[in-house]
């Protein structure tokens, strides 16, 4: 029988093989890249079937908790109401409620609060710092927004995009102004994966990540009439995105031809569909006839956060 020491390193290798065994399991969504083809598929159809019946009690007891630096409208709600909907509960902790690196240490928080929940959303400005929560954390942590990419928000808009056209292979999409952006990152990943032909229409000095344009297979042009000749879906975002505001006066002149008029969409195709992740600033990078016409589907799309992101959890959960 062993005893003492002996009795001791026994447990502490254990815990050691435990440990690995749930860091093997444990699945992260810090970038789109981070699922496959056929993950994201199966993310897609079951966010469909939860759109059908929004109440499936499939989280009784989980709960979430939601870490935000940035402010946010849809991004609170879809994931407060989705894990309401889930039957499970939602925490939200704003920015003086944590201080993160500088009350307390990213390590320290991703560790004591995935001792306590069952996955964690984190909405920050430095994509660094989910990629550490991630690292230190034990329960599954979701990239709700940071400044290199937007998963969640693309899972939203492959749902739109799939309602509207039952495919990706294939497809057209084209970005319209400010690339240099987590939204675009993050479409550009997402089209390598699925087949999409993604084009984006920028000034030269407001492109794409390098270090994302390496990874796609995406086609940057100058001239939005070009870019958006035939598309299947035209995309476009803030010019003056949080944390530039200094350079709005700048970006406003700079981006004035690159807005989303009828005449632009004209160009793409007569059932091409139109995406705005919003806020939008209309008059600027769109304007209300394209934003609230027919072609529209910025607000189902807004919708899609809450039920692409249930789907999300749930996959993440081990639930589908």
């Amino acid at each position: 029988m062993k005893v003492g020491a002996e009795q001791k390193e026994d447990r502490l290798t254990l815990s050691f093989i435990l440990y690995i065994i749930v860091k093997m399991k444990l699945r992260h969504l810090v970038s789109i890249t981070d699922l496959t083809k056929s993950e994201i598929l199966q993310i897609i159809k079951k966010a469909l079937v939860l759109k059908k019946n929004k109440f499936k009690p499939l989280l009784n007891t989980k709960t979430l908790v939601m870490v935000f630096e940035k402010p946010s409208l849809r991004t609170r709600l879809s994931f407060e109401i989705g894990m309401t909907q889930l039957g499970g509960h939602a925490i939200n902790l704003g920015p003086t409620d944590i201080g993160l690196g500088v009350r307390e240490s990213i390590s320290d928080v991703a560790k004591v609060t995935s001792s306590m929940t069952d996955i964690i959303m984190a909405r920050t400005f430095k994509h660094s710092v989910v990629q550490e929560l991630a690292k230190y954390s034990t329960v599954p942590v979701i990239n709700g927004l940071t400044d290199l990419e937007h998963p969640c928000q693309i899972l939203a808009d492959l749902l739109t995009v799939y309602e509207s056209k039952h495919k990706f292979k294939g497809l057209k999409i084209v970005f319209v102004g400010d690339s240099e952006n987590n939204v675009t990152h993050s479409w550009a990943l997402a089209s390598k994966i699925l087949g999409i032909n993604f084009y984006t229409a920028s000034p030269k000095n407001y492109r794409m990540s390098r270090n994302v344009f390496d990874r796609s297979n995406t086609v940057e042009l100058v001239n939005p009439k070009e870019a958006v000749k035939d598309a299947d879906v035209v995309i476009t975002d803030t010019w003056v995105s949080m944390g530039v505001e200094r350079e709005e006066k700048k970006r406003l002149k700079i981006f004035k031809s690159y807005q989303v008029d009828q005449r632009l969409m004209n160009l793409a195709k007569k059932d091409a569909i139109f995406l705005h992740c919003l806020p939008a600033h209309r008059g600027r990078e769109v304007t209300d006839v394209v934003i609230d016409g027919s072609q529209s589907r910025v607000f189902p799309e807004a919708e899609n956060r809450l039920h692409a992101q249930k789907a999300l959890i749930l996959f993440l959960l081990g639930k589908i």
